[in-house]
C-alpha cells in the first residue's frame, strides 16, 4: 500500500490546500482608504437598519428626515473611498464594493458589477467572497480556477485575520437568517468553514472529509445536515 493510501482520508483531502501559497502585498494607501470607508459603512448600515420607519414616513418627523439625509451622504462617500482602494487592488475593499452592488443593484445587474470584484478578491486569498461567488458568478463558480483559489485560502489566514468580522448576505454554515437587506457578520472561521463546504461540492471524492472539516471549524449547520442525512 502506498504512503498516500495509508494516510487518513481527511489528510488526503486537505493535501491540495497545503500545497498552495500566495504572495499578497496590500498597498498601504489602499488600506488607509479602506479603513476610512469602514466607519462610514457602519454608520450607513446602522442608519439603514433604523430607518424602516423612515421609508414609510411621510416627512413629518425632522429626526427621521435628518437620518435619511445623513445616509444619503454617508453611503456614497464610503463607496467613493472603496472605489479608490479598489483601484489600488485592495482585496477586502473589492469584496465590500461588490457587497454594496449585491445589496443595492437590481438582481439582473449584480453578476456583471460584482463578480469581477469578487473573483479578484478571492484570487488574492480572501475567503469572504467565496459564498457570494457560488451564488452569482457562473461559470467561474464551477471552474478549476475557482477550486484552486479556494484551496489557497487556508494558508492566507494570518494575512487577513485583522480584517474580520465581515458582512455577508447569507452564510450557509450559519443558523441565522437575515431579514431584508440586513447583513450577517461572520468571523474568519465562519468563512473558512464556508470554503471547506464549497470545496466539498467541487470534490465529490473527498466531500465527506471536507464537510467534516467545515463542521469542526464552526459547527457548520449545512455540512452537518448533509453528514447526518447519509445512511
Amino acid at each position: 500500500m502506498s504512503l498516500v493510501r495509508s494516510l487518513p482520508a481527511l489528510v488526503v483531502a486537505l493535501m491540495p490546500l497545503a500545497a498552495q501559497a500566495l504572495e499578497v502585498s496590500i498597498d498601504p494607501h489602499a488600506d488607509l482608504l479602506y479603513r476610512q470607508a469602514l466607519p462610514l459603512l457602519e454608520q450607513a448600515d446602522s442608519q439603514d437598519n433604523a430607518s424602516n420607519t423612515l421609508r414609510t414616513a411621510l416627512g413629518g418627523d425632522p429626526e427621521l428626515n435628518r437620518q435619511g439625509q445623513a445616509m444619503a451622504h454617508t453611503l456614497p462617500t464610503a463607496v467613493a473611498l472603496l472605489k479608490k482602494s479598489v483601484e489600488l487592488g485592495h482585496p477586502v475593499a473589492q469584496y465590500r464594493l461588490a457587497l454594496y452592488y449585491m445589496t443595492y443593484l437590481p438582481a439582473a445587474q449584480i453578476a456583471d458589477a460584482a463578480c469581477p470584484l469578487l473573483e479578484a478578491s478571492l484570487k488574492q486569498g480572501f475567503a469572504a467572497p467565496a459564498p457570494a461567488i457560488a451564488t452569482w458568478c457562473r461559470p467561474y463558480n464551477s471552474s478549476d480556477e475557482y477550486r484552486t483559489a479556494l484551496e489557497a485560502i487556508p494558508n492566507m489566514a494570518t494575512v487577513y485575520a485583522p480584517y474580520y468580522p465581515q458582512p455577508a448576505s447569507r452564510l450557509a454554515c450559519s443558523r441565522s437568517r437575515p431579514q431584508g437587506i440586513e447583513m450577517l457578520w461572520g468571523r474568519q472561521r465562519d468563512y473558512q468553514a464556508e470554503v471547506y463546504r464549497l470545496l466539498g461540492d467541487l470534490d465529490p471524492q473527498h466531500r465527506l472529509s471536507l464537510l467534516q472539516k467545515a463542521v469542526e471549524i464552526n459547527g457548520c449547520v449545512t455540512a452537518q445536515q448533509h453528514l447526518s442525512s447519509r445512511p
